[in-house]
């Protein structure tokens, strides 16, 4: 499966020869390193592991920095691709190309964080009414029975730290690949700050 680590860079817009509007999300592809290569005979799966932005000398450790060829300045960030469909050797630098024969990709990141948050928010809970009297509006209600079982259940939707957590949207359409400025435009929104690490992958259901 065809996949790279990039950088989201924010939104914008395009529009096509028909005049319509395209909301776009830009992503900048940084070269992705070829680290290792992983065969079946030795590991039961092939793949391809990428490297991804260099790392400052004094924040590398010996252990960390042995499973890299000593050519290759060591990586901050490290995936594993199974099935890599692209032939490539160790010390490889892979960009934007990759991609370019893609219609759809599935991208994953890490969404913003919301802090902590109540139900309303975070669950989508209705609350009560604001006027005659009442005194319940932005409050969970109950989260359990009496005396049988005496407890809360696991699982019950209650207020909490919002966000920040690994999501990934699938078949999103490409609208360009710019291979000369390795970037990469896809329609609508991708998980994740500006400049936040990302992961490009070829559509699964596609």
């Amino acid at each position: 499966m065809l996949g790279l680590m990039a950088k989201k860079v924010g939104m914008t817009q395009v529009f096509d020869d028909s005049g319509n509007l395209t909301p776009v999300t830009v992503i900048r592809v940084d070269p992705n390193i070829v680290i290792a290569q992983k065969t079946a005979e030795k590991y039961g799966y092939s793949a391809v592991v990428l490297g991804f932005e260099d790392m400052k000398k004094g924040r590398v450790t010996k252990p960390y920095a042995g499973q890299f060829p000593e050519n290759i300045t060591p990586k901050k960030r490290l995936r594993e691709f199974r099935n890599f469909e692209k032939e490539c050797a160790v010390g490889d630098s892979l960009g934007a190309e990759v991609l370019s024969e893609c219609r759809y990709v599935d991208v994953t990141g890490t969404s913003k964080g919301k802090g902590f948050q109540g139900v309303i928010k975070r669950w989508g809970f209705s609350g009560g009414r604001s006027t005659h009297g009442s005194k319940f509006h932005r409050e969970p209600g109950s989260t359990g029975q009496c005396t049988s079982p005496g407890r809360s259940f696991k699982n019950i939707k209650m207020p909490g730290r919002m966000g920040r957590e690994r999501v990934t949207v699938l078949n999103l359409k490409v609208v360009k690949v710019d291979v000369d400025n390795q970037l990469i435009m896809v329609r609508g929104a991708v998980p994740g700050v500006n400049k936040g690490t990302i992961i490009v992958r070829a559509a699964v259901k596609k």
